[in-house]
């Protein structure tokens, strides 16, 4: 399946999810919404007819007045409102008021008149000095059927002496209930269709874009001429970007004639001290001096013997695009190995070797490739420790990872030299000879730290050199 229809899917999917959410959420917040609205009108009514009814009820004279008349033709009005587009024809409240026992004393609709009502529950909870208000069915049997009553208390100073109760029909706030349930239907769906649209476009970009880039990259790989897209997004810009880089590195750009230039620099020197040795010995000279002459030859021809197994080695791990192997590698052991490799350097040179490493920590990694990428750091620490000087080794976890540190008493880097150090070819001279190395060493060091998903930093502390070598720690 292309990607782009995935991506499509994708978004349809989550547009769809989060549209029905959000519109069922809404949907039913509409009747509750409309009913609280209408609740909170029947209290203000309520308290209004209290307040006026105050009187009458007090004196007994309530069924005396011009109050059932009036209630009788407020029953009869036809408005003929239209409220939002809803065409109101007729009033839907009932009103009815009782005594302090509960009794009804006046009722609109004159059906209750004279009925005990002090059990239901807005009478019951208003004489009690409490809020009243229920919600019943005319109809037991039709939940549409319900009638919302909210009553207010008539009071004589601090005693309740009755009790006036606002109806309303919940079937008539129906209309405007459904109306704003439609409207919003019509709304979601209309949204849900252009948030649709959107998504299908950018799909089709994305899906348009990548598959310009995937034509540009097989025409590259099949040696065509190509030109590069222009692309309009940032991240698809930096991709297109990254494709050219690697296309330039591929074809041997820049990478191939630098390597090779810096390469034949580096064996220039020892070839030429070599040829110049053997053309000497072709000569008469004293044996001293010839076998000087022949030395030179060979401390050349190892350096270049040296030169060409790092660049192999280096070369082996830079095709590396994982590890073949990853086992728990005692670090304590591995570098105690290493030393004892070392100890005629380290004895030659009075130095003085500290291995503070933990005997049971541990990294997961490539065995083979460590115990180079320490020899290496070892050697390197080695060339600039001046005699009777410090070598100090110790490790210690952080976070995920595990931290060996090797620290060389020495001279500081100089500050132009630090971040070039693991830039292939670049050394700077020993302290003993004043010859530079192959400029390999902490190169491959970096790329098996990279290879492992780790790092490595060297800086400069008080007295010396500190080199971290950062690899993954074994879980727990």
């Amino acid at each position: 399946m292309p990607l782009g229809i995935r991506i499509f899917l994708a978004y349809f999917l989550f547009v769809g999810l989060a549209s029905w959410f959000v519109l069922s959420t809404v949907m039913d917040e509409i009747r509750p919404g409309v009913r609280q609205s209408t609740e909170e009108t029947l209290v203000d009514t309520a308290n209004l007819l209290a307040e006026i009814l105050r009187d009458e009820v007090r004196a007994g004279t309530l069924d005396q007045g011009r109050l059932p008349e009036l209630l009788r033709a407020y029953g009869q009005r036809q408005p003929g409102a239209d409220i939002w587009g809803v065409r109101k024809t007729q009033v839907n409240h009932r009103i009815y008021v009782t005594d302090d026992k509960g009794v009804v004393l006046l009722d609109s609709s004159g059906a209750a008149v004279g009925q005990d009502y002090s059990r239901w529950n807005d009478v019951y909870r208003t004489l009690r000095g409490q809020y009243g208000a229920r919600s019943t069915r005319e109809d037991p049997n039709d939940p549409d059927s319900s009638v919302m009553y909210v009553a207010a208390p008539i009071r004589d100073g601090e005693r309740i002496i009755g009790v006036v109760s606002v109806a309303k029909p919940n079937a008539s706030l129906q209309p405007y209930i459904e109306r704003s349930q439609t409207r919003l239907a019509w709304l979601g769906a209309v949204l849900i269709g252009l948030g649709l649209l959107v998504g299908g476009l950018l799909s089709w970009w994305l899906s348009r874009s990548l598959r310009r880039l995937r034509d540009y990259a097989q025409a590259v790989s099949e040696g065509q001429r190509a030109e590069l897209p222009a692309m309009s997004g940032g991240e698809l810009r930096q991709l297109a970007a990254a494709v050219e880089r690697m296309r330039t590195q591929l074809e041997g750009k820049a990478y191939v004639e630098r390597y090779v230039h810096t390469l034949t620099h580096e064996l220039k020197s020892p070839l030429a001290a070599i040829r110049g040795a053997a053309e000497l010995l072709e000569g008469e000279m004293p044996a001293e001096q010839r076998q000087r002459f022949v030395a030179n030859i060979g401390n050349e021809g190892a350096r270049l013997q040296q030169l060409i197994e790092r660049l192999l080695n280096l070369a082996q791990v830079e095709q590396r695009q994982g590890l073949e192997e990853r086992a728990p590698v005692p670090l304590r052991e591995l570098v105690d190995t290493l030393l004892q490799a070392q100890a005629a350097r380290i004895e030659a040179g009075v130095l003085k070797v500290e291995n503070r490493i933990a005997p049971e920590l541990c990294v997961m990694g490539e065995r083979f490739l460590i115990s180079q990428a320490l020899a290496n750091l070892l050697d390197n620490a080695l060339d600039f420790t001046p005699p009777g000087g410090q070598l100090r080794l110790d490790a210690a976890p952080q976070g995920t990872s595990l931290e060996l540190r090797l620290f060389n008493q020495g001279e500081p880097i100089p500050e132009f030299a630090l971040p070039r150090l693991t830039e292939r070819f670049y050394s700077l001279p020993r302290p003993a000879t004043g010859r530079k190395s192959t400029g390999l060493g902490l190169n491959f060091v970096q790329e098996v730290a990279e290879l492992h998903g780790g790092e490595l930093l060297v800086r400069n502390i008080d007295n010396g050199v500190l080199a971290c070598l950062r690899l993954p720690a074994v879980a727990d």
